[in-house]
């Protein structure tokens, strides 16, 4: 597998340098003049040129996945709740107007932390015992809330550098049927094969890094939720504790 990539590599490097030379062209005065070419245009034929079958698939990955990984952040940013502020109201409720008050302040914040303590203190009256289950229980129900598509981003970040691979081999395959049908090793027959292998696998493995870094940070926020919840459940025992003194 290592000296795969190493070809790879290698012909990366020449096709790359060919290319390079071809963009020059040399003025009367010998000079050599840079064409530049707009980004987007050169998108556009690297695109072309990895073949839309494999390219298609692949921008397909990318798009469905940044869109569950967009929905996932609006959805995380929202449950977000702010829990120094959010405490001391249920603690004020709690003294004021009892569990009731504390379960509509509750009921007016939105957030997994929120929704955690309106199930626990809707078990105030059975004990802390059934409060705490209560806590644990709707716990989970809510990390599942919040880890819901991940499995798809997952799943996108796998299938995106395959396609690419699968791509590259087709494209080696391609390259050695030009071989045997021209006779010649030359790289003008092998180029077009070689071109689609490189173009395709480094689309599968960009499409890869960038899911790979949305998934990240959606873990990030999923682990400070998860501690808000954590830190937040404790809390709303103490309080019943000291309310039920």
């Amino acid at each position: 597998m290592k000296k795969f990539f190493v070809f790879l590599a290698v012909l990366g490097f020449i096709t790359i340098s060919a290319q390079y030379a071809a963009a020059q062209t040399a003025t009367p005065t010998g000079e050599i003049e840079q064409v530049e070419v707009p980004i987007h245009q050169q998108l556009k034929t690297k695109f072309i040129e990895g073949g839309p079958e494999f390219m298609a698939s692949i921008l397909l990955c990318l798009i469905f996945g940044v869109a569950l990984a967009i929905e996932r952040i609006i959805y995380l940013t929202l449950s977000e709740t702010n829990i120094t502020k959010f405490l001391p109201k249920i603690d004020a409720a709690l003294k004021d107007g009892g569990v009731a008050s504390a379960m509509e302040v509750c009921r007016n914040t939105r957030g997994p932390v929120a929704s955690i303590f309106y199930q626990g203190l809707s078990r105030a009256d059975q004990g802390l015992e059934a409060v705490e289950k209560s806590v644990v229980s709707y716990g989970g129900v809510q990390m599942t809330f919040l880890e819901k598509n991940l499995s798809w981003i997952q799943l996108f970040i796998a299938i995106a550098p395959m396609l690419g691979f699968l791509g590259t081999v087709v494209g080696m395959v391609a390259a050695f049927d030009a071989i045997e049908a021209a006779g010649d090793i030359s790289p003008t027959v092998v180029a077009g094969g070689i071109k689609v292998a490189l173009i395709t696998t480094i689309g599968g493995l960009i499409v890869a890094i960038i899911l790979q870094l949305f998934y990240n940070y959606l873990l990030s926020k999923i682990e400070k939720i998860t501690i808000q919840m954590e830190d937040a459940s404790i809390a709303l025992i103490d309080m019943l504790v000291k309310y039920e003194k």
